[in-house]
C-alpha cells in the first residue's frame, strides 16, 4: 500500500511476438515485461493475439489497504459541527483521528483469507481515509457516531470484487514452449506484466485450451465485523514548522517527520510503534511544487524522501521515535546523501522539526553521536512543506505482506 476498490478496465490487445508470456511455478525474485527471473528456470512464451478486458494487476498491488487520500474533506460536510452544535456527537470527518474497538473481525471464508497484516482486535486508532487499514473499514467508520455499535458488517477484503472479465481462453499450441511444464495453478505473467492463474487445462481436438484468471485469488473476499466507534478527535494542524502557538492546533496529537533514505522501510517500522496513529511518505525539504517520484529520483528537485507520522505523545514521547529512527539508520547518520545501499541527495538522512521542542530535542541526542573523527551528515532542519508519495507508494510494506502490528518484531524487508 484506499477507497473501496474500483476494478477499472481497459481493452488490451496482446500482439503475436510483440508481447510475451512467462510462467513459473514458484514466487519470482523479480519480473520485468519482457523477462523473467525464477529461483530455478525462466521460461518465455510468445503470446496468441489476445483480446482481453482487463482491470488492475493484483501482482503490482497485493492489496489495498490505503484509504482514499485524495477524498476530500467535504466529503462530510454535511455532518460539521456548527457553534450550536459543537459539542455533539458527530461524524468524522476526512482526516479526523478515530478511536475504535474492533469486537469482532473475521473472515466469511476461513479457508481463503490471509491472516490480516494490521492489528484486528482491542481499541485502535487511524486518521480515516489516510491508510493503514481495509477501505471498507474507513467508510463504515465514517458513517458512525461516537458510543455507536454496528454488528456483523461485511467489508471488502481488499482485493476487489470478482471481476469475470479478466477470465478468458488461449490455445497453447500456438505458443512455443514446453506445455508440460504449465499446470492447474501455475501463475503466468503477461507481456504487459499482468498476472494470471492458468485454472483450467483440456484438450479440443488438436487444441490444447488453457483457461487463465486475472483476478487475484483471494477476489471477492471479505470480512464480517463488529465495531465500535469510541472517539472522534482532530488531528494536528502544524503540517510545517511554527513558533510558540502559532499555526498549531488544539489537538492532543503531534506530528513528526524524518527522512531515512528509502521510506518503504521506515514507514514500516514507525507503523509498527505503539502510539502512532497514522503515516505517509512523500517529499519535502526541495523547491518543486508537488514533485513526482520520477522527478525526485534525478536528485534535481532538492527533496529528500521522507517520513511523516502523526502520534500520541502521551504513548510515543518525540524522544522514543528519534531513538528508533537513529536506530534505522544505523552508521549511515555518518554518511552523506546515502543510506544504505541507497545513494544521492534524494537519500540523504534528516530530522525536519516542527517546533523548537522538537529541535532542541533533536540536537541534543544527535550531539551524542558526534565525535571529532566522525562528522554526523544526518540534518536538523524546520519542517517545510511535505508533498505526499504517489498512492502506490503508501504503507509499500503493509501492502506487500509484511506485518504492521503494533510491536510487530519480524526483520523488515525493504524490498517488499
Amino acid at each position: 500500500m484506499m477507497m473501496t476498490t474500483n476494478i477499472f478496465s481497459a481493452i488490451l490487445l496482446l500482439c503475436c511476438c510483440a508481447n510475451h508470456v512467462q510462467a513459473w511455478s514458484t514466487a519470482p525474485t523479480s519480473f520485468t515485461p519482457s523477462t523473467l527471473h525464477h529461483r530455478r528456470s525462466s521460461i518465455v512464451v510468445p503470446s496468441a493475439t489476445l483480446l482481453a478486458n482487463i482491470g488492475r494487476s493484483w501482482g503490482t498491488t497485493t492489496a489495498l489497504f490505503l484509504a482514499d487520500t485524495t477524498a476530500a474533506a467535504s466529503t462530510n460536510a454535511d455532518e460539521e459541527c456548527t457553534d450550536s452544535d459543537a459539542s455533539k456527537p458527530r461524524k468524522p470527518n476526512s482526516g479526523d483521528i478515530v478511536t475504535f474497538t474492533l469486537q469482532r473481525f473475521q473472515s466469511t471464508d476461513p479457508n481463503s483469507i490471509v491472516e490480516p497484516h494490521f492489528d484486528t482486535s482491542g481499541t485502535l486508532q487511524l486518521r480515516l481515509n489516510h491508510g493503514n487499514y481495509l477501505p471498507g473499514l474507513h467508510d463504515l467508520l465514517s458513517t458512525m457516531t461516537p458510543g455507536e455499535t454496528i454488528t456483523g458488517s461485511t467489508i471488502d477484503a481488499g482485493y476487489g470484487s470478482y471481476n469475470t472479465q479478466l477470465v478468458f481462453q488461449i490455445d497453447a499450441t500456438q505458443l512455443q514452449v514446453d506445455t508440460s511444464l504449465v499446470k492447474v495453478g501455475t501463475m503466468l505473467a503477461m507481456g504487459n506484466g499482468m498476472e494470471v492463474r492458468v485454472t483450467k487445462i483440456e484438450e479440443d481436438g488438436e487444441k490444447l485450451m488453457w483457461t487463465l484468471d486475472g483476478n487475484h485469488p483471494l477476489a471477492g473476499a471479505s470480512y464480517e465485523v463488529d465495531v465500535r466507534l469510541d472517539a472522534v478527535e482532530e488531528a494536528p494542524s502544524h503540517w510545517e514548522y511554527h513558533v510558540g502557538d502559532e499555526k498549531k492546533s488544539s489537538s492532543k496529537y503531534d506530528v513528526a517527520t524524518f527522512g531515512l533514505g528509502c521510506f518503504w522501510g521506515g514507514e514500516l517500522a514507525y507503523q509498527r510503534l505503539p502510539g502512532i496513529v497514522s503515516t505517509a511518505v512523500g517529499y519535502t525539504q526541495g523547491e518543486k511544487v508537488n514533485p513526482s517520484y520520477e522527478e525526485v529520483c534525478t536528485g534535481t528537485t532538492g527533496h529528500t524522501e521522507a517520513i511523516q507520522v502523526v502520534y500520541d505523545p502521551n504513548v510515543a514521547s518525540y524522544r522514543s521515535l528519534l531513538h528508533l529512527t537513529f536506530n534505522r539508520l544505523g552508521d549511515d547518520i555518518y554518511k552523506q546523501n546515502q543510506v544504505g545501499n541507497d545513494r544521492g541527495t534524494q537519500y540523504r538522512s534528516g530530522i525536519y522539526y516542527h517546533d523548537e521542542e522538537q529541535r532542541q530535542i533533536a540536537e541534543e541526542l544527535l550531539e551524542s553521536y558526534a565525535s571529532a573523527d566522525r562528522e554526523v551528515f544526518t540534518e536538523v532542519k524546520e519542517a517545510k512543506v511535505f508533498y505526499t508519495a504517489e498512492e502506490y507508494h503508501q504503507q509499500y510494506l503493509l501492502k506487500g505482506g509484511q506485518s504492521a502490528k503494533k510491536g510487530a518484531s519480524e526483520s523488515i524487508r525493504c524490498y517488499g
